[in-house]
């Protein structure tokens, strides 16, 4: 079915495009707000805009999506960390659009069938370049679309059709259904972006305004007392400061969802010396075998080996970096190993048979011929060869033997690291080895003989035969039991006080995290800790409890944890540690100022400024309105000198400008026009863009009002 090869070369393509949205600085907020709560139903996954999502309803399109995945790269089966990630491109599919369904509806915004329809015929929406039913001019091409659905629905209905063959159509076509609805979805969310933009609009003052704050330069004569010059401990904050400036500031402390602070303890369960000494005695025995002549091949087989044995001579790119560094510093018939490699926690060892020099890239093309008469399949085979060797068009005959005869090219990536049978290791070799521009008979144990004419070779590499034993230094059951037994004994019987102040000399050591969301994946970026996680966002968990241990990880951790803290959904109290060291920042900085400018504010130019203990001085260039002048004798941007010198004239004196860095006075030494012609639409446009970037902001207002509740960590 070669299109549906079309729809698995096109997947990671399509599939990088579905979720995008195309809705440009809309997308960029949709991710960052979700909420977290606790519900009743056993059967709520969340809440959006007061609907209800059913788990049921969220997995099917968690399946409907992981399909599509699947189908288009060639699947059988997702892992658990890439079914994770569905399930979170799923539900932030699925608030945008229920969020902006909402809005739309609203608005009376539709797309109907007539306009999708128009959107398939037209072909030029950019979702649609991104599938594989586009013409040799790289554009959509509705009627391939058409032919090859029609080809599918054919092969549904077809009783004589093989069930391999009715599977893959009906994945074909369940793919097309989910890009159409995904299309429709961001066709109307298009249109909720169009009436967006279109409320950022620019006048013909403001834009002669901002064109001549933008294109006016000033040169300044800057002098500046750095907040530096203050230390930090002269400055006296009180709880009163740090309330006054919380309630100056209170908006920058609101959370839209709920956080929880821990402490934990994670034991990585790592291999013993026994452990150790064990494998190392396996692996002397392998490379003592593989001296001693035994078949590559067995050894590797019978050592469980990481890397398996290739019958096929391979390339450096076939073999994990750390093996192919070593093999290509070899010699045919040397040997490496045992030794450990710390990137891989691997013990290795490489053996080199031999290496050759080969192809990477073969361009060939070959007549085959059913043999249930060798004799006579070889002899028309030679014909065959003396045919093509006297001119006659290789085409031509190939299809005499209905044989296509077409040109392919065949690359090492094609074959290096797959299971190869003697029948494809036979046919590889011969394609590999023989020379460009020649015909070379090929007969394979009884059942066929080909006529291969290998057309060009491309890109010479070295190939190695190459055994390699590499088997992780892991650990054994009786390792893990001990850590678990250990572990369990500390943990007995033991309060969180207990455990925070016993851990060190028991040789176990807290780690804590003051953040921890219901929607993470981890904890610690651990493995399986998810029901660590729905243990930590229990209604019944109170700060200071002390979970259970889990076992977690690839098996290969243990865990517990100690809840410290819960942060409620709402605004941050001003005594929140983050939110205190915040404000003690921003009123250590006010007070600052006042006291810098209080220093300042009888100067009268900036000879008197400069004679000010402490000041700093310098000449600012090409200051304008249009970006934040950097102040390099203070390192800070200053957008506070751009702005308020934008309406001084030559020769004007400022003083008490409180910037970034520093208290600033300047005198304006020059003003000077650029030489660029005032257009109204331009900078009105220009103006408008400005605009729509604070616009964007709208989508967590968005969010807000949603009141979205993500209870997906209960259930997954």
């Amino acid at each position: 079915m070669a299109a549906l090869q079309k729809v698995r070369n096109a997947g990671p393509l399509v599939v990088g495009a579905l979720f995008i949205g195309l809705i440009g600085f809309i997308a960029s907020d949709w991710t960052r707000v979700v909420e977290t709560f606790f519900v009743s139903s056993h059967n709520t996954v969340g809440e959006i805009n007061g609907k209800d999502i059913d788990v049921q309803e969220f997995n099917e399109l968690v399946d409907e999506y992981a399909n599509v995945i699947k189908t288009s790269n060639g699947l059988t089966n997702l892992d658990e960390k890439q079914m994770q990630s569905v399930r979170d491109q799923v539900w932030q599919t699925l608030v945008q659009q229920e969020i902006i369904n909402g809005e739309a509806e609203k608005l009376g915004l539709t797309v109907t069938d007539q306009e999708l329809q128009q959107i398939l015929v037209k072909g030029e929406h950019p979702m649609l370049q991104q599938t594989p039913f586009v013409n040799q001019q790289g554009k959509f091409d509705y009627n391939l679309l058409k032919s090859t659905i029609a080809q599918y629905n054919e092969i549904l209905t077809d009783p004589n059709a093989s069930a391999d063959w009715a599977a893959e159509a009906k994945s074909a076509l369940m793919w097309w259904e989910f890009i159409e609805k995904t299309l429709r979805n961001n066709l109307l969310a298009e249109k909720y972006q169009s009436l967006i933009i279109a409320s950022a609009i620019s006048n013909p003052i403001e834009a002669e305004q901002n064109f001549n704050a933008r294109n006016t330069d000033k040169t300044l004569l800057m002098a500046a007392l750095p907040f530096s010059s203050i230390k930090d401990s002269e400055i006296t904050v009180e709880d009163k400061d740090l309330k006054a400036k919380y309630n100056e500031l209170k908006t920058l402390f609101e959370t839209s969802v709920e956080t929880r602070s821990i402490n934990y303890i994670d034991v990585a369960v790592t291999a013993s010396e026994a452990d150790e000494a064990e494998l190392n005695a396996q692996m002397n025995e392998y490379a003592q075998q593989l001296i001693d002549g035994a078949s590559p091949a067995k050894v590797v087989r019978e050592s469980r080996s990481l890397v398996p044995y290739s019958t096929l001579p391979i390339s450096a790119k076939a073999l994990p970096t750390d093996i192919a560094n070593k093999v290509d510093t070899m010699k045919a018939d040397q040997q490496v190993g045992p030794y450990y490699n710390a990137a891989d926690n691997t013990m290795n060892i490489i053996r080199l048979l031999s290496v050759q020099t080969l192809p990477d890239s073969v361009e060939f093309r070959v007549i085959g011929l059913p043999a249930a008469d060798m004799a006579k399949a070889e002899a028309s085979a030679d014909s065959i060869m003396r045919a093509i060797q006297a001119g006659a068009p290789f085409d031509t005959i190939a299809k005499k033997y209905n044989n296509n005869g077409e040109k392919q090219w065949m690359t090492s990536s094609q074959y290096e690291g797959m299971a190869i049978d003697d029948f494809n290791k036979k046919f590889i070799e011969a394609v590999t080895t023989t020379p460009a521009g020649t015909l070379k008979k090929l007969a394979l144990d009884n059942q066929s003989v080909f006529v291969i004419n290998v057309l060009q070779t491309a890109n010479p590499i070295k190939k190695y035969d190459v055994a390699v034993v590499k088997n992780k230094l892991d650990f054994s059951k009786q390792t893990y039991d001990k850590a678990f037994s250990n572990f369990s004994s500390f943990l007995a019987g033991k309060n969180a006080g207990q455990i925070d102040t016993l851990a060190m000399r028991s040789g176990y050591r807290i780690l804590s995290d003051t953040e921890v969301y219901s929607t993470d994946f981890t904890i610690g970026g651990v493995n399986g800790t998810r029901d660590a996680l729905r243990w930590i966002f229990n209604e019944d968990t109170k700060v200071g409890d002390v979970s259970q241990l889990y076992e977690c990880g690839d098996n290969n951790h243990l865990m517990c944890i100690i809840l410290t803290g819960i942060t409620p959904k709402g605004y941050l109290s001003w005594d929140n540690e983050d939110v205190k060291n915040y404000l003690k920042g921003e009123v250590i900085k006010d007070k600052k100022i006042a006291l810098l400018q209080a220093k300042l504010a009888n100067a009268k130019s900036i000879a008197e400024v400069a004679k000010i203990e402490g000041v700093v001085t310098d000449t600012l260039r090409s200051v304008n309105f249009a970006s934040p002048v950097f102040v390099s004798k203070t390192g800070f941007s200053e957008p506070a000198i751009s702005g308020s010198s934008s309406k001084q004239d030559k020769g004007a004196f400022k003083n008490n400008v409180a910037g970034n860095g520093a208290v600033y006075a300047y005198e304006v030494l020059a003003s000077n026009k650029k030489d660029e012609k005032f257009d109204q639409k331009q900078e009105q446009g220009i103006l408008s863009q400005k605009a729509l970037r604070s616009i964007s902001y709208f989508s967590n207002e968005l969010y807000r009002k949603a009141k979205i509740k993500d209870n997906r960590y209960l259930f997954f």
